[in-house]
């Protein structure tokens, strides 16, 4: 017996039509300069969209046809998350932190028909067309003012484009399976791989998003959008905070750490989310500053990427009232798949428990499933000790990638190997121990490099930390620290006899080198790819040297 529902379609547009509705009088507001902002309404913004997909669909643009983007986190970027699929086209948000020949390998292995661009990404763009990009026919230049003088054709002004269309344009409906969307992995190993998503999926991540207590995404916050657009599609944020008619503030071009703050301070922000570095860098910019700084209006920090350290946390609870709070997600899974927050059942508990759930990756978010499978292949129990690989399964996990051999390494019976390995508790809380590759097995036993990294991060000394596994002659794979220090007395007969309180003595890392930087990737992760193959390139001495 089929139950009888109207059969209507999870789309894109259908969170348009209901924020446009209820929430028309509410902000969308992007940095322009120091001190500066662009304002308007969701209302306004509605009829920006509805112009740019009219005009899309004029410009010759056709369901499926792939949209790129490389731009910053600002109102004409986030115009095109609803624009261009909103017509059945498909938007490629393209990492502008990759080098040239990664990003042609972006376009032109999504075969995208269309590059809609920031002004300052035009001269990069040029180097993309003398690599090569044949399937791309049309740029288009985002920002104020005439368009710059370039080498690309035929170019055109996306302002100028917005205006060619018509507001009272009306948004097609087609299948909640088509295509919304495609975002690549960050490529720590390979070529990025391709995601694509679907409205469906979009849709439901929201909601749930929205759902989650500990998040708060409500009418009432101001939400600061720090993680680029590029990645994930921002999380996912702009999309639930359209859901829910929230003040969406975006950090417009070449935003800094003190760009942040000051936005935080003019706009009254409640919540916002990015990388931990952006905590980080945050912190140090107010520590720094001769100027007294009131962030007390910013409830919830959202960080993530890789785990936040405890310091980080009670700095900011300490110093603000600030809850910083933590997910576990990938790119293949729309992109969460946990959230972090307390069970009001084990909220009584002493502060060194509550702190240790905090530092976990949290509970599953609705819809999706989470198993740990162990080197046999038999799934382990939830006891919090049984270590292995996380597997899952959503509405919103990917079910294959875009036309990759690879998709038969990860997808198996309908489950997504992440390449986690860690254990969950009887409470579902994820405990990652370590991306598999990033896992050390030092004389047959296995190290958590995570585990050293947010016990050196706690000390009072260190600003980031590190740790990767390098070739051991004895020991087959040992820990190599990098440390970056907030005060320069620290010592290495210090930190190992700080992690001797907490791990065995063959844990700790033979070496500990002080630098200026811990590299990262485009997306604000600590990139231990490029450390390991600085050793490879001569050893530790070689990578104090380079780091230095």
């Amino acid at each position: 017996m089929d139950g009888l529902m109207m059969d209507q379609p999870l789309l894109l547009s259908g969170l348009l039509w209901r924020t446009e509705r209820l929430f028309h009088d509410k902000k969308i507001i992007t940095r322009v300069g120091q001190g500066q902002y662009h304002s308007y309404s969701y209302a306004d913004y509605a009829k920006r969209v509805r112009r740019l997909a009219s005009a899309l669909v004029d410009f010759g643009v056709k369901p499926g046809d792939r949209v790129g983007t490389i731009a910053w986190n600002h109102y004409r970027h986030f115009e095109t998350y609803f624009g261009v699929p909103g017509i059945g086209a498909v938007l490629h948000t393209i990492n502008m932190r990759l080098f040239p020949e990664q990003q042609a390998y972006l376009i032109n292995h999504a075969q995208d028909s269309v590059l809609m661009i920031d002004a300052d990404q035009v001269s990069a763009v040029e180097r993309l067309v003398e690599i090569g990009i044949p399937s791309v026919r049309a740029f288009v230049v985002m920002g104020e003012g005439p368009l710059p003088e370039t080498s690309l054709e035929p170019v055109y002004s996306y302002d100028e484009l917005v205006d060619s269309g018509t507001e009272d344009f009306q948004f097609p409906t087609f299948d909640e399976n088509t295509a919304s969307a495609m975002c690549y992995t960050s490529a720590t190993t390979g070529d990025p791989k391709g995601v694509v998503y679907s409205h469906r999926a979009m849709v439901l991540q929201a909601m749930c998003l929205a759902m989650h207590d500990k998040l708060n995404m409500s009418e009432s916050q101001v939400w600061l959008e720090v993680a680029p657009m590029f990645h994930c599609n921002g999380w996912n944020i702009p999309h639930t905070a359209l859901l829910q008619g929230a003040t969406l503030v975006l950090p417009g071009v070449h935003p800094t750490d003190g760009d942040y703050v000051e936005m935080v301070q003019d706009l009254g922000v409640t919540g916002m989310n990015g990388a931990v570095t952006i905590g980080t860098m945050m912190r140090d910019f107010v520590r720094a500053s001769d100027r007294k700084w009131d962030l007390s209006s910013l409830k919830t920090m959202w960080l993530g990427g890789q785990a936040p350290s405890r310091a980080i946390m009670e700095w900011w609870e300490r110093t603000f009232g600030t809850h910083v709070v933590q997910g576990y997600g990938m790119t293949e899974c729309t992109p969460q798949i946990c959230f972090n927050s307390t069970k009001s059942t084990l909220a009584d508990q002493d502060p060194e428990a509550v702190y240790a759930l905090r530092q976990t990756g949290g509970q599953p978010i609705p819809l999706m499933k989470i198993k740990v499978i162990g080197e046999d292949g038999t799934e382990l129990p939830w006891d919090g000790t049984s270590v292995g690989d996380f597997w899952v399964q959503s509405p919103f996990t990917a079910s294959e990638y875009y036309n990759d051999e690879r998709t038969k390494e990860s997808m198996v019976d309908g489950w997504f190997r992440t390449g986690d390995v860690g254990a969950i508790n009887e409470h579902g809380y994820v405990i990652i121990k370590d991306r598999s590759k990033d896992l050390i097995k030092s004389g047959g036993e296995w190290i958590s490099s995570i585990d050293l990294e947010n016990a050196l991060m706690a000390h009072p000394k260190v600003r980031e930390a590190t740790v990767v596994s390098v070739p051991h002659e004895k020991w087959l794979e040992r820990p190599l620290a990098c440390v970056v220090p907030s005060d320069d007395s620290i010592t290495e007969d210090e930190l190992r006899d700080y992690l001797l309180t907490s791990f065995a003595k063959w844990w700790i890392p033979d070496s500990f080198l002080f630098v200026s930087q811990v590299p990262k990737t485009s997306v604000g992760k600590y990139n231990k790819k490029e450390i390991r193959a600085i050793f490879a390139d001569g050893g530790v001495s070689r990578v104090r040297e380079r780091l230095a």
